[in-house]
């Protein structure tokens, strides 16, 4: 699996490789999971896929952050790269978690298309 290091690139490459509806769809099942008012249409543009994440997180962190902290547990994202974060600006911090919950759940998509 190669190394995607900006939201961009995640969405560009999930575009590329015909997974976009893929990774759409798993956002959808862990929001809902996560139980987070947030769901995505398939056809969503890359664009207001991101805006949407980046506002719900910081959302989430200013308002709700038990359900943050949920979602987070629920999507699997690395505690340890989370702590690496700079907290003191929340605009900033959210675009970073935005960027790591993207990260993963393209990992999932690829494997499970890889390896079903």
């Amino acid at each position: 699996m190669e190394e995607l290091n900006t939201t961009q690139e995640i969405l560009d490459r999930s575009i590329q490789v015909d997974l976009y509806k893929k990774l759409v769809q798993q956002l959808n099942k862990d929001f809902l999971s996560a139980n987070v008012d947030l769901s995505f249409d398939e056809a969503v543009l890359p664009s207001s896929l991101k805006l949407m994440l980046h506002e719900t997180l910081y959302k989430l962190i200013q308002e709700k952050f038990m359900d943050y902290l949920n979602l987070l547990y629920i999507i699997d994202v690395s505690e340890i790269k989370v702590k690496q974060l700079d907290g003191s600006d929340v605009f900033l911090l959210s675009e970073q978690v935005t960027f790591l919950l993207l990260q993963r759940e393209w990992q999932k998509v690829w494997f499970k298309h890889q390896y079903s």
